[in-house]
């Protein structure tokens, strides 16, 4: 049986401060499903993040955005996320006087549209950090608030354990941490992983591929999906770097003017 389309994105055209970023760009990411988004700087990878996010920095010139079979162009970003998407970010904002556990209790709560008991909450939020190996003393602590760069990411991730969200996406959660604690976090993100989540995961870095099986490797250049393949793809990056993924990009958008 077929895995049900959860995000379908057409000919996204995006624009920032007046520049093309994303130029065409099509994916389609069904239940169940982890995609790996590579590419050299300024390929357009984290405004692909943030844009199916709703940031309202970035304009869809062009193009849909489709999630769950409608369109999430005009939606806000609250309402993105209590449609079920999550989006990490690579630089966690430090947040004094909130505790980690107000934060995702407050939060919880917004997304669901549901009262927790705090006894309730506390009980899920120790079992979350527990899977990625964080002292449970962290839940009160202020958000991020002198947090290590592995902590403010493993924070991140805990947020995206608590919430449960349709489709995670993570833009460079790998990026500036030690192998112990990439290990941990993707290890984390497996655990939580099933046949309903999916994943988008946005990085530089093959290490990921040690403790994550992406379903399929995308290779973005200026703006384009330029390769599409399986894991191995992301070792031929490795191996070669982008400039032959560019002369592709470059070839096929001689052929579209």
């Amino acid at each position: 049986m077929r895995n049900t389309s959860l995000l379908n994105i057409k000919d996204l055209t995006v624009k920032v401060e007046e520049k093309s970023i994303l130029k065409g760009l099509n994916l389609e990411i069904k239940e169940g499903e982890t995609h790996l988004i590579m590419g050299p700087n300024g390929a357009g990878k984290s405004t692909l993040g943030n844009v199916l996010m709703g940031h309202p920095q970035y304009v869809i010139d062009e193009g849909n955005i489709f999630f769950q079979g409608e369109s999430i162009n005009d939606m806000k970003t609250d309402e993105r996320a209590k449609k079920g998407i999550f989006l990490s970010f690579q630089y966690p904002e430090e947040i004094p006087g909130v505790t980690v556990e107000n934060f995702l209790r407050t939060a919880k709560m917004a997304v669901t549209g549901k009262s927790i008991f705090v006894s309730e909450f506390q009980k899920e939020l120790k079992e979350k950090m527990d899977l990625l190996k964080m002292p449970y003393e962290y839940k009160d602590r202020y958000l991020n608030l002198g947090f290590s760069g592995g902590e403010k990411k493993k924070n991140e991730v805990l947020q995206m354990a608590v919430l449960e969200p349709k489709l995670a996406i993570l833009d460079e959660t790998d990026s500036g941490l030690d192998v112990d604690a990439i290990k941990i976090i993707y290890e984390g993100i497996k655990n939580i992983a099933d046949d309903k989540k999916s994943f988008l995961v946005i990085t530089h870095y093959n290490k990921i591929l040690d403790y994550l099986k992406p379903d399929y490797v995308h290779i973005l250049i200026d703006g384009k999906i330029a390769v599409t393949g399986d894991i191995d793809l992301a070792y031929e990056v490795e191996k070669v770097g982008y400039d032959n993924f560019k002369k592709i990009a470059g070839t096929r958008s001689d052929m579209n003017e």
